[in-house]
């Protein structure tokens, strides 16, 4: 076994060392200081050997060495094609044909590229300049070919823009599917056809087509807004990621575009209801989501993220008052009506027994964080800690609603109940449930005995 892995292993390095033992036969000196010539010879060999980063390197040194061999730019743009960096190649063939008009290959080759853009003048410019200047029978094939396949394309386009126009977005799209399969890197046309699927409520297929323009086009704020907005509405909120995650895009956006008002103010908003969402910044979440509505008083959207960041705060009251105004502008919001009434049970629940408060931890506290803290005030709380009988009743009493409280905020269905305004401990609200069956994981607050108390931690 380790032979045969040591001979694929030899294999491996065979193309390279053969190069070398080929440069070497020709006499090509590649040192330091090597010639420009000697750097294209090295690189076209490394590059028929698969050899595309070595090759590159040696490019790069040709075009440094001599900035006016366009054979230098060519190379590295047939290595950059080759490595699927269509972009990078383009400026580099642009040079080669400004350095030589007629070298009709590096002229097709661009066309070609500009095609795939979406950028159809340019290419057909170049088309036509390559039979213009007696090329191969190959090239002028391709060339008439590609020609005719632009013009078809451009008069795609136009139907499109009409029917789009017109609002049949289906039709539109019917007409840019083929567009796009020949200009797969036009943004401008893919950003058509996703309006489309959104007017057509295929919200699937235009967040594929809005991804794509989003990597197609450097800093495409744009598109990065309206994919968040789908997702928000669609209730997959920030894309799969963490909320602190999402808050730093959005932070770029704003940085990004610092002078375009509607950026910034719809960047914001996402802010705002991410941090309402994370549940670990709701003072922060409060502060922004009050800046969003500076700006925009009837926001609802905002106005619904800062009531939840109010509810983690415990501050019931204004959440009601702000799941209050979202009505006002957002009539039968089905998320306003279920939050407001969340927020009246809460505060309700408030007024009489609180076992987050009981235990001192917050809303979003963890099992591990509810059980450390139960064990440290079950112990301070101890009955047999205190010797004066008026103390030790009051202990008693304190004993009891922590264990209630671990009870509730231990068990997910309990906790579930509570965290909904119903206390699974109070008899009213369970309408003559069975109550007392309040300490099932193990702990029992009076056994047999004055105080023999258990403690069964889970």
């Amino acid at each position: 076994m380790v032979t045969v892995k040591y001979a694929h292993s030899i294999l491996t390095y065979i193309p390279y060392v053969l190069v070398l033992v080929d440069l070497r036969y020709e006499g090509v000196n590649c040192d330091k200081d090597g010639g420009v010539e000697s750097h294209l010879a090295m690189g076209k060999k490394l590059l028929a050997a698969g050899q595309l980063a070595d090759a590159l390197s040696h490019f790069h040194a040709a075009v440094d060495g001599d900035p006016q061999n366009y054979m230098s730019y060519y190379r590295r743009a047939t290595v950059y094609l080759a490595m699927g960096k269509s972009k990078s190649a383009l400026p580099d063939l642009s040079r080669v044909i400004e350095l030589k008009p007629d070298f009709t290959s590096a002229r097709l080759q661009r066309g070609n590229l500009l095609l795939k853009q979406g950028n159809l003048d340019e290419a057909e410019s170049d088309f036509k300049r390559v039979l213009q200047s007696s090329p191969t029978d190959q090239e002028e094939k391709e060339a008439h070919g590609q020609l005719t396949r632009s013009d078809g394309i451009q008069r795609l386009l136009a139907q499109a823009q009409d029917t789009f126009n017109n609002k049949d977005y289906a039709g539109a799209v019917t007409l840019l599917d083929p567009i796009i399969e020949i200009c797969v890197w036009d943004v401008s046309s893919r950003e058509m056809r996703a309006e489309c699927f959104i007017q057509m409520g295929e919200m699937g297929k235009a967040i594929s087509d809005l991804k794509a323009t989003s990597k197609l086009k450097s800093d495409n704020t744009k598109a990065f807004l309206q994919l968040s907005t789908i997702y928000y509405h669609l209730g997959d909120h920030e894309m799969s990621l963490t909320y602190d995650e999402a808050v730093s895009k959005y932070e770029a956006v704003m940085k990004t575009e610092p002078n375009v008002p509607q950026f910034s103010h719809h960047a914001k908003e996402r802010i705002c209801h991410a941090l309402a969402q994370g549940q670990q910044h709701s003072s922060r979440a409060v502060k922004v989501c009050s800046e969003v509505l500076e700006a925009d008083p009837e926001n609802a959207n905002a106005l619904k993220s800062r009531a939840e960041a109010y509810i983690q705060e415990e501050q019931y009251e204004e959440a009601i008052r702000d799941y209050e105004e979202a009505g006002k502008h957002s009539e039968n919001d089905r998320q306003v009506k279920e939050g407001l009434e969340h927020a009246q049970r809460l505060l309700k629940q408030s007024q009489k027994r609180d076992y987050y408060k009981i235990l001192g931890v917050k809303r979003t506290a963890q099992k591990r964080e509810i059980i450390k803290a139960y064990r440290k005030l079950a112990q301070q709380w101890h009955p047999d800690n205190f010797q004066d009988a008026a103390d030790k009743k009051r202990a008693e009493k304190r004993f009891i609603d922590i264990a209630q409280a671990k009870e509730v905020l231990t068990d997910p269905e309990m906790r579930n109940k509570f965290d909904n305004g119903e206390d699974p401990m109070d008899p009213e609200t369970q309408q003559g449930a069975h109550n007392h069956h309040h300490f099932q994981q193990g702990f029992n607050p009076f056994g047999s005995g004055p105080f023999s108390f258990k403690f069964g931690f889970n």
